[in-house]
């Protein structure tokens, strides 16, 4: 049986995404940025952050976190702009929009940047990673993005980290739309600053992002920043010294719901439970796309269970828009293509979203694709 909604459809997106009721109520509630209620918030999400993200509570004291109001774009450019040093050198893996934005960023804010660009279909190639990294010993940093939406491609980042590691470099993860629905630690990917957003899959609502950093690392970035806003050392040098208090003023309803969420992953079980979840609605979704002609645009082994990309269906009559305002028009919002060279559109699978709910889908989707089919 279907979960009773209460919204106007369900989104089957990377994030924004579906929320739970309880999660938007907590926005109901008013708070002063001054005020030591809403701060403890604050300080509470701080811990919990750091302590899903390290798996040794040895470890914990290492890593500290920092949340950046904005989207997670906000707070990815607020890493890059504040960890690189005049003289330092970024690296980029880029096979996709998200990390195609990371060099967009780093080279407006002047920071000398190199690519190893790939297909949008291509896995980062770790040969090639390492190679660079031996030859040109002026590559200080290396970001790249964990799970690249763009395709629904999970990119190795465990096996990047060991390299960037071994070779001695810092290493910047974009984990926006794994963190919290994949299980990754700063230990198991080697990563000094893990990047994500409330509105992914913790399941809160957008308005802010976060950053899980190595506490020495980050220490040692005072003064580099090239923006004020975005200055990643103030403002957790401003939380740290006044109990959780941002430096401007903050999402207060935004940051009270992911507060709410974060004690709703830990009620499902943690992030092992709600990745089981997430693979559910993956695999039901591509066994049930597939039963119905629609071909994935990635291989299997790589694909992650956050949103997959389908081609378009040899279909005569098909129509995207018009695919996608029939499924809107019977209760689900799906997202269009970002590939550069494919006809595809896109199905998530991450937020308050259930196999129940998948197999609704594709019930209409079945329906949708029947008519075109009766033409």
């Amino acid at each position: 049986m279907v979960k009773e909604r209460d919204t106007q459809y369900l989104l089957l997106t990377p994030g924004p995404l579906t929320t739970t009721r309880t999660v938007r109520e907590a926005m109901m509630q008013e708070y002063s940025t001054w005020d030591v209620d809403y701060n403890d918030i604050v300080e509470s999400i701080r811990t919990s952050l750091v302590r899903l993200a390290v798996r040794d509570d040895v470890n914990l004291s290492s890593c500290t976190a920092v949340l950046m109001p904005g989207s997670g774009t906000f707070a990815v450019e607020s890493v890059v702009g504040s960890v690189i040093p005049p003289d330092g050198k970024i690296l980029v893996l880029n096979n996709g929009a998200y990390g195609a934005r990371i060099s967009t960023i780093s080279r407006m804010l002047g920071i000398e940047t190199i690519e190893l660009s790939q297909l949008e279909t291509e896995l980062t190639n770790l040969n090639q990673v390492e190679q660079m990294l031996i030859e040109d010993t002026t590559i200080s940093h290396i970001a790249m993005v964990h799970c690249e939406t763009t395709t629904g491609m999970l990119n190795p980042a465990e096996a990047v980290g060991e390299i960037v590691r071994r070779l001695g470099r810092i290493y910047i993860l974009d984990a926006m739309s794994s963190f919290g629905g994949i299980p990754i630690s700063m230990e198991s990917t080697g990563a000094h600053y893990l990047i994500s957003s409330a509105n992914k899959c913790v399941q809160g609502v957008p308005g802010f992002g976060f950053v899980i950093a190595d506490r020495a690392e980050l220490e040692a970035t005072k003064g580099l920043a090239r923006s004020h806003s975005l200055d990643l050392y103030d403002q957790w040098r401003e939380m740290e010294a006044k109990g959780g208090k941002w430096r401007f003023t903050s999402p207060t309803h935004v940051v009270n719901a992911f507060a709410c969420a974060l004690d709703e992953l830990d009620a499902e079980g943690g992030v092992q439970a709600r990745h089981n979840r997430y693979l559910s609605n993956q695999k039901s979704l591509v066994e049930g796309m597939r039963s119905l002609g629609f071909k994935t645009l990635i291989n299997d082994e790589f694909q992650s269970p956050i949103i997959t990309s389908f081609h378009y269906p040899d279909l005569e009559g098909f129509d995207f828009q018009n695919f996608y305002d029939a499924l809107k028009g019977r209760g689900f919002v799906i997202y269009p293509g970002k590939v550069s060279n494919a006809n595809c559109f896109r199905i998530g699978t991450i937020g308050d979203v259930y196999k129940e709910d998948v197999l609704e889908l594709l019930n209409k989707i079945e329906e949708i694709v029947g008519g075109l089919k009766e033409r």
